[in-house]
Order: structure tokens, then C-alpha cells, then sequence
């Protein structure tokens, strides 16, 4: 039979190759050969897919963390899983296995709130209502 710290050192090597992996995956191919020293900020960020305003980049940069938040959460409900299914007859493998899945549960809602008001507020502010201008 495998002991647990094997199974935790697998499933713990198996955590960091998905995570080192997903930041891999998402960087972002470097263009830097179509940036010349004469170009304007706007034609830069149109020719690499980068954000021109300083609130679309907090937007981006915060959407990316919340993320990567919510795939380590999903990692937590797996692992937790794997742990009430190989808990056997021991006492404390079951409900240590539903505290991690409540946690994970309870951060996941958490994300979303936080991803849904960052979204609203950031969008709210970068909408125009009405341009100012007054016309007769």
C-alpha cells in the first residue's frame, strides 16, 4: 500500500507542475521587433494585444490573479476529494476533506464577488455618460 506522504508528495508535485505550467501558458509571445523607437504608446499596445490605458491593465492584471485564485481553489476541491475518497476508516480523513471543500467553496464565491465589483467599478469608470457636452 502507498504510504500518505507519498501520495501528498505526488499530489503536491502534481500542484506546482499545473500551476508552473498555467504561467507559462499564459505569457504573453514577445513582439518586440515590431516596436520602433518612433512609435506612438497606442500603436504599440494595438500591434502587441497590450492594454493603452492604465485601467485596462489594472483590469487585466487583476482579472489574471483572480484567475489563478480560483484554478488554485479547484486544485484544493480535487485534492480534498482525493482525500475523502483514500480517508478509509480513518476518523479525521472525512471531515478534514469537507473543511477543505467548504473553504474552497466559500473562496471560490469569494472570487467571484471580487471579480464581479472590480469588473463594475473599473467599467463604470472607463464608460462615458454623456461626453459633457451639451448641445442645443
Amino acid at each position: 500500500m502507498i504510504s500518505k506522504s507519498v501520495i501528498r508528495r505526488g499530489l503536491t508535485s502534481l500542484l506546482i507542475s499545473a500551476v508552473l505550467l498555467g504561467l507559462f501558458s499564459f505569457a504573453p509571445v514577445s513582439m518586440a521587433q515590431l516596436i520602433n523607437t518612433g512609435d506612438q504608446p497606442s500603436l504599440i499596445a494595438a500591434q502587441t494585444g497590450g492594454e493603452s490605458d492604465l485601467k485596462s491593465f489594472i483590469l487585466t492584471i487583476v482579472n489574471f490573479i483572480l484567475l489563478f485564485l480560483g484554478f488554485i481553489c479547484v486544485m484544493f476541491i480535487i485534492y480534498a476529494g482525493f482525500l475523502y475518497i483514500t480517508s478509509g476508516t480513518s476518523d479525521d480523513g472525512p471531515d478534514n476533506a469537507k473543511k477543505i471543500i467548504t473553504n474552497s467553496i466559500i473562496g471560490i464565491i469569494i472570487i467571484l464577488a471580487s471579480f464581479a465589483i472590480v469588473n463594475t467599478v473599473l467599467q463604470a469608470t472607463t464608460s462615458s455618460v454623456g461626453g459633457g457636452v451639451i448641445t442645443q
